[in-house]
């Protein structure tokens, strides 16, 4: 084996505990829970945790292999001898992100191309550009919120709020969603496409002929985000060259890969920037909705919050991006929100070659769904798992930890290119909106079973904070 262990000495995966099947079915009706699949798979990981592992049949009959102990998951963000593979929801999203940066195969050249063009694109200087949209879209969720009658309705406020940023920072366009009560046709598409994603995976085959409706709905709203991305292109196309803006968009049309001298292609960047627009928006706005429910809920971090940032920033104004990066409670809140809801909750892995993965066989190729809101929350590592605690991410704590205990952003060469985007965003707008106004307890969290979790029914009273 590449790591030297012999076959004789390991375990076969058929050991690994399996959920009880059906026919036809799997083992589908154990797998249901009113907020999801991935709160089912915690619960029946924290039932298994003295092995850490879990076999569940599908409706098509695949055994995924689940994997929630930080034990087990040492080997598998081992690079050297574990990749990013796809599979599960990822499989569907790519019927509308192709091959761009989170869907792309390891081995396709446009995923090397692409990350090598736009990885200076989220250097410190190039997010100092990207900072102005940042402020702008958060101002317009102030002005909402400050003049809100009642309470607000958090979850599609920051889903408004983070697109209308990537959009704006990434490739000039303005959606202006907070010009609606509803959410832009786009952000609509986006949310059921996503479902779909997940949703087709629980369904036996001998029922998709009654999605047929379904089905064609899910390519109407393909067609619809590539059309309104395309256009964008066009639009940029049109403009003499000396007046494209210095964002992403400008970035891929422009540059050539530093290795091969190639640039992208139109279709491969109509890929890209729905990458952007769906995980630039959706995992940001749901990591802030958890951490305003968090700070909601206790006031005595809010106000430790509060004290940051006035002493950081002061009482006026928008703060430099500097100032935001200086802000350490309010980036340890984010981290810890990530912890216990991991806005990407299972990453899948598979083996380069024949290795083992704990006391088992790992075959090449064999995928390994590693379960990031299982391994956050496994009490080896984490010291009362449930309760949110900000300082578990003071730098001592962090040295003391295994590197695989918090992988929040994906695993090595294929974690999330805008991270430090995302949490400079994240960042910006929770210290603004603590400085600014003061919360109601909204009562206890409840997820929805969506492909990314959110909270449920989270509308918060907020008020202007009192002189």
């Amino acid at each position: 084996m590449a790591d030297g262990t012999t076959t004789s000495a390991l375990r076969p995966l058929s050991d690994i505990p399996i959920l009880p099947k059906l026919p036809i079915i799997g083992s589908l009706p154990w797998l249901y829970h009113p907020e999801g699949f991935m709160p089912r798979m915690l619960e029946l990981i924290e039932q298994h945790r003295d092995v850490g592992a879990l076999r569940v049949e599908r409706p098509d009959g695949i055994i995924p292999i689940f994997v929630g102990n930080v034990s087990l998951a040492e080997d598998l963000v081992d690079e050297n001898r574990f990749e990013k593979v796809l599979d599960g929801p990822l499989v569907h999203i790519r019927d509308f992100a192709g091959d761009g940066l989170f869907t792309a195969h390891s081995d396709e050249d446009n995923w090397h191309k692409a990350n090598r063009i736009l990885a200076p694109g989220f250097s410190t200087a190039s997010l100092e550009r990207y900072y102005p949209a940042m402020t702008e879209t958060l101002e317009r969720l102030l002005e909402h919120w400050l003049r809100a009658n009642g309470p607000v309705d958090v979850v599609p406020d920051m889903t408004k709020l983070t697109l209308d940023t990537i959009s704006l920072a990434g490739f000039d366009h303005r959606f202006d969603s907070f010009e609606s009560t509803e959410l832009h046709p786009f952000l609509q598409a986006i949310a059921r496409t996503l479902q779909e994603s997940i949703d087709v995976l629980q369904r036996p085959l001998f029922v998709e002929p009654l999605f047929r409706k379904h089905r064609a709905r899910y390519q109407r709203d393909i067609e619809s985000l590539f059309c309104l991305v395309d256009d964008v292109i066009r639009e940029r196309k049109r403009l003499p060259e000396e007046k494209w803006p210095r964002d992403f968009l400008s970035l891929m049309l422009t540059v050539p890969d530093p290795k091969s001298g190639e640039k992208l292609s139109d279709k491969n960047i109509r890929y890209q920037i729905l990458t952007f627009l769906v995980a630039g928006h959706e995992t940001t706005a749901g990591l802030l909705s958890f951490a305003f429910h968090a700070l909601a809920r206790d006031r005595e971090l809010f106000l430790r919050v509060r004290r940051e940032v006035d002493e950081a920033v002061g009482r006026q104004g928008m703060p430099t991006m500097k100032q935001v990066l200086e802000l350490d409670l309010v980036r340890r809140v984010l981290h810890e929100s990530l912890r216990l809801w991991p806005t990407v909750p299972a990453v899948t892995r598979a083996a380069k070659e024949d290795t083992s993965m704990g006391p088992y066989v790992a075959p090449k190729g064999r995928p390994f769904g590693l379960l990031l809101n299982a391994i956050h929350r496994d009490p080896a590592v984490w010291k009362e798992p449930t309760r949110f605690d900000p300082d578990r991410f003071l730098p001592e704590a962090v040295k003391a930890r295994p590197a695989a205990a918090y992988k929040p952003f994906g695993i090595g060469k294929r974690a999330c290119t805008g991270k430090h985007f995302a949490l400079i965003e994240a960042s910006l707008c929770l210290a603004m909106v603590v400085r600014e106004m003061d919360f109601e307890d909204p009562g206890p969290l409840r997820l929805t079973p969506t492909i990314s979790p959110k909270p449920k029914g989270f509308r918060l009273r907020v008020r202007r904070r009192a002189a």
